[in-house]
């Protein structure tokens, strides 16, 4: 897939506000400093489409970006929010439960896991919830560059082991770099195929 355009659209903290258009959306989320804005800005071929910051947990929105004019990317708050109030994490948590539970245009979601680091207690709890509600997602390990290939291989074994406890395949995944472009065609081909695939289908998109 090639884009195109990328382009804002709205952000808020309500699922209703969200854009009423029957496109398909995907949602990228993941713990604090994970890098999901410069992931988006890599994927999207800009610069500051997503705000990327020195300071972590800097999304606190629900924000929609229409890429070439036919689906929605999705940047959410992340689970892991760095310096914000109690209170500031109970209502990131509530619409970001609300977006998954309701939001019907949700084709998939990409959560994001720093590869570098051991898999941590908060990202396998939000795999556990979306695979109890149903919702698809794939993992996204990002700062790939970070790493040497073996270590690459490591850290995703150790994942498998952990998942492959309790879930019957490993899910699908993909290795990234926003610094070296890596993993950006597979997982922009990805989308593609499973929109041409809502595109052809008899029944069209499985929220309409």
């Amino acid at each position: 897939m090639q884009i195109k355009t990328a382009k804002f659209v709205v952000s808020n903290q309500e699922v209703h506000k969200c854009p009423t258009n029957q496109l398909p959306e995907y949602a990228f989320i993941g713990r604090s400093n994970v890098g999901k804005s410069s992931l988006i800005n890599m994927l999207t071929n800009q610069k500051s489409l997503a705000k990327t910051s020195g300071r972590p947990g800097k999304t606190q929105l629900i924000n929609h970006f229409i890429i070439n004019e036919n689906w929605f990317l999705v940047d959410l708050p992340g689970y892991g929010y760095a310096r914000v109030s109690k209170s500031a994490k109970k209502t990131f948590q509530k619409f970001i439960t609300a977006y998954f539970r309701e939001r019907k245009q949700l084709v998939s979601a990409f959560v994001l896991v720093d590869i570098r680091h051991k898999p941590q207690p908060v990202d396998l709890a939000f795999m556990q919830w979306l695979g109890e509600h149903g919702i698809p997602f794939s993992i996204v390990f990002t700062k790939a560059d970070k790493l040497r290939p073996k270590s690459i291989e490591d850290h995703i074994d150790t994942y498998k082991n952990i998942l492959l406890e309790s879930w019957e395949e490993f899910p699908n995944h993909f290795i990234t770099s926003s610094t070296n472009y890596a993993g950006k065609e597979a997982l922009l081909n990805y989308i593609e195929t499973i929109n041409t695939d809502l595109e052809n289908s008899t029944n069209k998109l499985p929220f309409q």
